[in-house]
């Protein structure tokens, strides 16, 4: 199945979007990789990359966040920019209206982007959990449209639970599952195809 026959007709991409990496994509950087879209402007996109766990544990890095963190407590690999700089994400639990709370900048529904200098008891009784990343993934103007032209990308609608997926979740298996036909058959090619 080429890139052509499954990528036509895509959703636009927006905040709260998932970039899914096609299995063309094959580069250590993006491979098998889900992003989910923080920003998406005529300036450029920024995400940061749900399925990359660092070895560094929160505990390590940003200690007052542990308790606040999902499982696992792990900070993740959100790209390869600033990758010497975190940044936060959090769900807010249910009923909390989000544009109300100072420490938390909304993306989309209850998802919102978590100012880690705020207190994370505070938070505590607003948000569900958090995942903290080192790095983003950005794109400038144009550049992701020459990428999704390319086949590189799959646009899906993101989902809360995909931002703190438990441990054993094969993200990118996951969400691919979920998706129209025939993308759910992507969700099995296998992690190295050439050992097949």
């Amino acid at each position: 199945m080429s890139g052509a026959d499954y990528l036509t007709n895509q959703p636009e991409v927006s905040a709260g979007s998932l970039l899914i990496a096609s299995t063309a994509l094959t580069g250590p950087t993006f491979a098998r990789t889900v992003i989910y879209v923080i920003e998406h402007d005529p300036q450029g996109t920024l995400g940061v990359v749900l399925n990359r766990m660092s070895d560094a544990a929160v505990y390590n890095v940003l200690p007052a966040w542990t308790e606040l963190a999902a499982s696992p407590r792990a900070v993740f690999v959100g790209g390869p920019v600033a990758t010497s700089s975190a940044l936060c994400l959090g769900v807010a639990k249910t009923g909390v209206d989000v544009a109300k709370q100072p420490q938390l900048h909304q993306v989309l529904g209850p998802v919102a982007m978590v100012d880690l200098d705020a207190d994370p008891d505070e938070l505590a009784q607003v948000l569900t959990g958090v995942r903290i990343f080192a790095g983003y993934a950005g794109w400038d103007a144009g550049q992701l449209d020459e990428e999704l032209a390319e086949g590189s990308w799959i646009v899906a609608q993101g989902l809360p639970t995909d931002l703190l997926s438990e441990p054993a979740v094969d993200v990118w298996q996951r969400v691919l599952a979920r998706q129209p036909w025939p993308l759910p058959l992507l969700s099995t090619y296998p992690r190295h195809p050439e050992e097949n």
